[in-house]
């Protein structure tokens, strides 16, 4: 039967989808991966700084060619500052001490030691990092293969960055024939991915006296331990002690009995993530409980409300729709657990009887409920900052008025996040109404300024990386349904009303946010249908075409920087589709 499941995924692997996927990568490593000796040369002639790199090697009862390969491709780097420290655990294959006794008789930068008894990785690991004397440590798996200038590249970004204290490269996976597949080009420093999954993982380096100011590696943590390193070390941290570097540099064996085939295939390992999580949270007092996430290795944390709920001012803008209007309140009332909120409805010049009939009745048999006047031209930017100015409560959320609540705590989730003294901007899950997904996240550069990321996926989908299921860092998110403290709104002069009266006002929005110190958020556990701009109408006159341009135009001015540079996005993806496809030139 367990070959059969083998076979199974394989199966998959080599579907037709996965298969153009498979050379979409082989393009990408044929166009990117190939560097000639004399480059290589000049790049280590070029570096001022050659640190000595000690790479930790945990070794238990290893599958002998593939220990081979490990260390092989160790003794192959362009750079050659390094030391290789491997320990075996206590192994009960006789072929693991000659094996070792045999490299470190032709390598002296190998050190070993052989362990008494079995201690498993944690112990094992420490044990590696006493041997370590460099001035980085990297940490690499006994069956897992470096990329030949793996830490050229490291070297490379410590000279580039010499504040650097922890690094960490992409990664792909590598089966039993020697095939790379899966890559996973990653995020930069994602703090609330990182709560939510340990979407670091391999190859991650450490500045050795951050390692051992944390006390290295924690016992008891088995599955999790390089997550919970990884977490203690980066809560010591800025966030530009922390370095991306977006090449693969690794590669993740995938065998039969390995997560890298099947998360599931170690079940301990995510109740090992939530401890780790889980002690995060307790050590830095925030009252957050962590609960596993709807996939393996995947995690929950639930961050609290206070007693006295602070009030949210929901503000709708509206123009006559009776009856997407209607559904939007309707579902707000009835759906929403979060107990302490008020609704602006912002009437711009409604002219239908039954809209005006329907606002005036909500306000006067809804105590929290309130309809403004704007008498002016459409202006989606000045109309939510006059009502903001209006609204009594902390917290405000813009809400669109075709969105109709899926998820009862969708408010309370969002609110949990928005509170939080680092975080700006608060997201949420919208689907269109044949359940395939409209927004979960904005990436910027997608289409000329701005994407929604995993656009049309399908509701229930897990997305690149799982990234679907998880509370995650991202530059920006819609409008359509934005919840933010109302100080940090005021902060940054709230909407643009000048320039952006129309589109983009929320990505401008966001990015200011992000500007002045705040980290803005996308949680899936907060789910909205959105009918999208039903409204507003589209941009086919010669007036609405100028302003659209003049939009882009703005938006590329103040933020060409980031548009094609989204710190939450990899440059090695698309930027022509909301799909996370490879990113390969015309």
């Amino acid at each position: 039967m367990r070959h059969k499941l083998l076979i199974n995924k394989f199966k998959k692997f080599t579907s037709p989808g996965k298969r153009k996927k498979a050379l979409s990568y082989q393009k990408w490593i044929d166009l990117f991966e190939s560097e000639n000796v004399n480059s290589i040369d000049n790049q280590i002639s070029a570096l001022s700084y050659l640190p000595k790199i000690s790479i930790l090697v945990p070794v238990y009862n290893p599958d002998l060619s593939h220990f081979r390969a490990c260390v092989n491709s160790v003794l192959g780097q362009s750079y050659t500052n390094w030391e290789l420290c491997l320990v075996d655990d206590n192994s009960s294959q006789k072929f693991v001490k000659p094996i070792i006794h045999e490299f470190s008789s032709k390598e002296n930068r190998i050190k070993y030691t052989f362990r008494n008894e079995n201690g498993h990785v944690g112990i094992a690991s420490n044990s590696a990092l006493d041997l370590a004397t460099g001035d980085y440590i990297a940490l690499l798996d006994q069956d897992d293969l470096l990329s030949k200038n793996a830490l050229l590249e490291l070297v490379k970004a410590i000279n580039s960055h010499p504040e650097s204290q922890l690094l960490y490269s992409d990664e792909d996976k590598i089966d039993a024939q020697g095939r790379r597949f899966e890559p996973h080009f990653k995020s930069n420093w994602n703090p609330d991915l990182l709560l939510s999954q340990n979407y670091i993982s391999h190859l991650t380096v450490y500045k050795a006296d951050l390692i051992r100011q944390v006390g290295g590696f924690h016992v008891g943590l088995e599955g999790a331990q390089d997550h919970d390193l990884l977490l203690r070390c980066s809560s010591l941290l800025n966030v530009e002690n922390i370095v991306h570097i977006p090449r693969i540099l690794y590669h993740w064996r995938a065998t039969v009995g390995s997560t890298a085939l099947d998360p599931k295939e170690k079940n301990y390992t995510t109740e090992a993530g939530v401890n780790a999580v889980q002690s995060l949270h307790d050590g830095r007092q925030t009252g957050g409980k962590v609960e596993r996430g709807a996939l393996p290795n995947t995690y929950k944390s639930l961050w609290p409300l206070p007693e006295d709920k602070p009030l949210v001012s929901i503000i709708i803008p509206t123009r006559n729709s009776f009856r997407i209007l209607k559904k939007c309140i309707k579902t707000l009332l009835s759906k929403t657990t979060y107990p302490n909120y008020e609704i602006l409805i912002v009437n711009n010049q409604s002219k239908c009887k039954r809209t005006l009939k329907f606002m005036k009745y909500q306000s006067q048999y809804h105590h929290n409920i309130h309809v403004l006047n704007w008498n002016k031209e459409f202006n989606y930017s000045e109309i939510n900052n006059y009502a903001v100015k209006n609204a009594k409560g902390d917290i405000i959320c813009l809400l669109n008025n075709d969105i109709e609540v899926i998820t009862p705590g969708w408010l309370s989730e969002m609110v949990s996040h928005a509170i939080r003294p680092d975080i700006g901007c608060v997201g949420a899950m919208l689907y269109y109404p044949d359940n395939t997904i409209q927004h979960a996240g904005v990436v910027l550069g997608v289409g000329g300024i701005a994407g929604h990321a995993h656009k049309y996926f399908k509701r229930g989908s897990s997305g690149y990386f799982s990234k679907l299921k998880l509370v995650h860092n991202v530059s920006a998110v819609t409008a359509a349904c934005l919840v933010v403290q109302k100080s940090v709104f005021q902060e940054v002069g709230g909407l643009e009303e000048k320039n952006l009266p129309v589109a983009f006002n929320d990505v401008d929005l966001c990015l200011k946010i992000m500007a002045a110190g705040y980290r803005n958020l996308w949680t899936p556990y907060a789910e909205l249908y959105h009918h999208e701009s039903k409204t507003r109408g589209k941009d086919n006159t010669p007036e609405k075409r100028k302003r659209a341009a003049g939009e882009v135009q703005y938006m590329k001015k103040r933020w060409g920087h980031l548009i094609n540079n989204d710190p939450y996005y990899s440059p090695n993806l698309t930027l022509r589709h909301e799909d996370f496809s490879i990113r390969l030139p015309d």
